[in-house]
């Protein structure tokens, strides 16, 4: 595997530029962002931390999509 296509870590920004360190953790917390099912707002969430929205209490939340360009060859 190259180095172009190494996972890389989203940062708060919902991206990340060059590759990520061996355990794949990008320096110091990772915080993933989420969207709450019920209210919509963005949720900031680190690894550990019980899930569940900070302004509505829902434990129901999406992922968010990706930034990067994701492209598939069809044989």
């Amino acid at each position: 595997m190259s180095s172009r296509e190494q996972y890389q870590v989203p940062n708060s920004q919902g991206f990340t530029t060059g590759a990520s360190n061996n355990d794949g953790n990008s320096g110091g917390s990772s915080v993933m962002w989420y969207t709450c099912g019920d209210c919509a707002v963005r949720v900031p969430l680190e690894k550990g931390a019980p899930i569940r929205c900070q302004k509505c209490g829902a434990r129901v939340l999406y992922k968010e999509r990706t930034k990067r360009m994701v492209q598939f060859e069809a044989r």
